[in-house]
């Protein structure tokens, strides 16, 4: 796998997954960071549409040299939140009913100094601090479990937010009068301007060799980036990664040993976005975290416990994407490349950034060896392949 770095010529646009019509919905909305789908079929365009194409990220990176990666939504700004199951001697503890068929409400531990405390109720905008993470920071993050109220200052211009919004507006002229054509219409869409030395970051693995650097069109109108080889990029996001399964090994290690240990505790940090999704009766159903994960408690006696127990996460990231069509009779005859292009169903991905508390660590479905070969497992690889669901583990009890 090589890594690289997408560096726009122009303004990007990416539409939502919301229906759109100019005339009658006169705002088109859109999404950044783009999505695996998005830049899987960019490089499909530059490479050819049979290709195989296996990703990782995207993510932020500036200067072309460090990795960023979304806030851990585990904080309260500089204040660490735990579930209120692991929050010993906190005053809530057994005083809070909440739905137990739904994870742990999170609080503020007990023992958070009171600066921190006088921190988190100034009344200071979420922007004064850090929406993105240097590699550097979240390694450590990953090795202690902590990051340090002084880490969440801004360094650097475009840490809280790297891209900037130009709102256009889109119309056309009824020949010999003044007038917006009826047809046509009129709408407003918003176009995205990456900030001076920052850019995306991909990891990239195809059966087809890319060039060091080319010249690429991403998004819609065909804008166009430059893709520029970056191997220093992976070397930090296989220092990460590798720290990360070690954080898994020795967590499952404890849990093997005594299954009550809270020294195997762990933190999954989720880096892209997730996307668990669940057919029943041909009707898919997503959710904020996996659905093979059970939760710690149980609502009945006959209830098996998992280890899930609690979940930090924001609102869900919409993800549409087009594929071939194959209903029709008429167009199942013609090569794929030819088939008419069609929306496909909407997902609903846990937003990068989300935190997950276990008991004890537990694999994702396409991880754990025991999962059964099939349709199912397939589709998750697919989904995979595209960068959605990337994971890091941290020990809640930190150490390195």
């Amino acid at each position: 796998m090589h890594w690289y770095t997408i560096t726009p010529l122009d303004v990007l646009m990416f539409r939502d997954a919301k229906p759109f019509t100019p005339g009658e919905r006169a705002w088109a909305g859109s999404t950044f960071p783009p999505n695996g789908h998005a830049i899987a079929g960019a490089i499909r365009g530059l490479l050819g549409d049979r290709i195989s194409v296996k990703l990782i990220g995207p993510f932020f990176c500036r200067d072309g040299q460090t990795l960023y990666f979304p806030r851990p939504l585990g904080f309260d700004k500089k204040t660490p939140l735990v579930p209120l199951d692991w929050a010993e001697g906190h005053p809530l503890k057994g005083q809070l009913e909440y739905d137990r068929a739904k994870p742990c409400p999170l609080v503020k531990p007990t023992h958070t100094s009171s600066s921190q405390e006088d921190d988190a109720s100034s009344g200071q905008s979420e922007t004064a601090y850090r929406q993105y993470l240097p590699c550097e920071l979240v390694l450590n993050y990953i090795k202690t479990g902590e990051i340090k109220p002084d880490a969440w200052r801004l360094e650097h211009e475009g840490e809280d937010q790297p891209w900037s919004i130009e709102t256009r507006s889109h119309n056309a002229i009824d020949p010999g009068t003044r007038q917006v054509k009826d047809a046509d219409g009129y709408f407003v869409e918003n176009a995205v301007r990456l900030k001076a030395s920052w850019s995306l970051a991909i990891g990239i693995q195809t059966d087809q060799t890319i060039p060091a650097s080319a010249i690429m069109r991403l998004g819609g109108e065909g804008h166009r980036v430059l893709l520029q080889r970056c191997n220093s990029l992976g070397e930090q996001w296989e220092e990460l990664h590798m720290r990360s399964q070690q954080n898994f090994k020795n967590a499952s290690t404890i849990a093997q040993q005594d299954p009550k240990s809270e020294q195997a505790r762990s933190l999954a940090y989720l880096v892209t976005p997730g996307v668990f999704e669940r057919s029943n009766n041909g009707q898919a159903t997503c959710r904020a975290y996996p659905w093979e994960w059970k939760l710690a408690h149980t609502v009945n006696g006959n209830q098996t416990p998992g280890s899930l127990v609690g979940v930090a996460t924001d609102k869900p990231v919409l993800i549409s994407c087009r594929i071939r069509d194959t209903k029709n009779e008429n167009q199942r005859a013609l090569p794929a490349t030819q088939r008419n292009s069609i929306p496909a169903p909407q997902m609903f991905a846990a937003p990068p950034g989300s935190v997950y508390y276990l008991e004890r660590p537990t694999p994702l479905f396409i991880d754990d060896p025991k999962s059964k070969p099939g349709k199912a497992l397939e589709g998750v690889k697919r989904l995979c392949s595209l960068g959605y669901s990337e994971l890091l583990w941290i020990q809640q009890s930190g150490g390195n």
